[in-house]
């Protein structure tokens, strides 16, 4: 039998003093802590320790650039964003490797095959169409549309290209007279990937790291979606904030109810392979940073997907009128 969930609040005053009850849906209140001092704008001590892997993982593989003997003695290409393939470091160095190919370049259909399965398998969403699972899948629809606009189309070009294009940069045969003669006002315009179709170069500009902005949003989608169900134990609950309709804080929790355990339900079906494609993620956001793009490119592709994600899932928590749509995980 499916274990079922209730919502506990815990409303505080301003200054966090002392509990407040007045306009608080129905739930327990419970004596304020310290970390009711803290916005509802900000993440979680957990939540945060899992954000700064992100960092830390481009902190290492940046790192492991500089250290490893191969990748210092390695030339690097600027217009290739990586090492030649005669001279790559490392299998993981190589564009055509079988990761590369087959899981990264293909990165959304996996985060949303993942994000599919948790939906649809994990008993904690209820039965049919529930008002969770529609909004589990509007905030999936929120963050890949974000992911639309930055790598795919945006109006035309997408934002990553557009970026590009604003800081100097352009397709190499839109810099030969000869060749510009030839092209159209829409070939004028050209984005990198139809610039490398016809055998140009996209150079001169600043180029975000598409790898690393792509691996970051999929895999902390995935995380924020399925933390809920993994942090049962009551050390690791650490209830966000949010503010509530009428301005009152209130720290939300997801707890269980007393009702049969099933064995296992936490990290079974669509929850393990959620956990499993994310881990990919992580491995090949390392590799992406130990073998691809200078730090500038990784860090703004970091950026950029934090961007997202605190629009997404950290914003609505200080505002109920766009919680009542977006909803949060677990909740």
């Amino acid at each position: 039998m499916a274990a079922r969930r209730k919502h506990t609040y815990t409303a505080v005053s301003e200054n966090g003093s002392a509990p407040v009850t007045a306009g608080m849906p129905g739930g327990t209140i419970k004596p304020p802590t310290a970390s009711a001092r803290r916005s509802p704008f900000l993440p979680t001590r957990l939540e945060a320790l899992l954000i700064s892997i992100y960092p830390a993982t481009l902190l290492v593989g940046s790192i492991i650039s500089t250290i490893s003997p191969a990748s210092r003695h390695a030339p690097y290409s600027g217009d290739l964003q990586s090492h030649p393939p005669e001279f790559a470091p490392s299998y993981f160095a190589l564009k055509k490797n079988v990761f590369n190919v087959y899981f990264v370049k293909v990165g959304w259909f996996w985060t949303t095959l993942a994000f599919t399965m948790f939906v649809l398998m994990h008993p904690g969403f209820g039965r049919g169409l529930s008002a969770r699972r529609v909004k589990a899948v509007l905030r999936y629809g929120l963050v890949t549309t974000y992911w639309i606009f930055i790598t795919q189309w945006f109006f035309g070009p997408p934002l990553i290209d557009r970026g590009f294009r604003l800081t100097g940069g352009a397709c190499e045969l839109a810099r030969d007279p000869n060749a510009r003669a030839q092209m159209s006002d829409t070939k004028e315009f050209i984005t990198a990937a139809t610039c490398k179709a016809v055998g140009g170069s996209w150079k001169g500009g600043h180029d975000i790291s598409g790898h690393v902005f792509l691996l970051i949003l999929g895999s902390s989608l995935l995380w924020f979606e399925i933390l809920p169900a993994l942090t049962r134990a009551e050390g690791l609950r650490d209830g966000r904030l949010i503010t509530l309709s009428d301005g009152k804080v209130a720290s939300v929790a997801v707890e269980k109810q007393d009702q049969p355990k099933v064995e296992g339900e936490e990290t079974t079906r669509g929850v393990k392979f959620a956990l499993g494609v994310a881990a990919l993620m992580w491995w090949m956001l390392l590799m992406t940073a130990a073998y691809f793009h200078t730090w500038f490119e990784k860090f703004t592709g970091l950026f950029v997907a934090f961007t997202g994600l605190y629009a997404i899932y950290f914003v609505p928590r200080g505002i109920a009128a766009l919680r009542a749509y977006t909803g949060m995980p677990g909740v």
